[in-house]
């Protein structure tokens, strides 16, 4: 999450915040299935290499304007969301307050 705020896209399979922060091609990208318990290691690995050959490095060689677009977005969208007081009201009302 703290990456977010520098520009940093991220690209990750959906689980944890990345669940709720990917909005695919504005915030990052996802990798593999839609939920992570139904995906393995080797379907994965596939995944990540496809997309990173596929749409993440032309993007930031070929398109400099898409991937500042993109960084631009995971800061708009996902450092304005996910952060520390977020995380600590959701602690202290979901697991202390309870």
């Amino acid at each position: 999450m703290k990456a977010a705020f520098n520009g940093v896209p991220s690209l990750s399979i959906l689980d944890g915040w990345w669940i709720e922060g990917c909005i695919e091609g504005v915030t990052g990208w996802s990798v593999g299935g839609q939920r992570a318990e139904a995906s393995d290691a080797a379907s994965d690995a596939d995944s990540l290499y496809r997309k990173l050959d596929e749409v993440v490095l032309p993007t930031y060689y070929r398109d400099r304007a898409a991937w500042l677009r993109v960084a631009q977005g995971a800061i708009a969208k996902n450092a304005s969301y996910f952060h520390s007081h977020r995380m600590m009201r959701r602690y202290a009302s979901d697991a202390y307050l309870r």
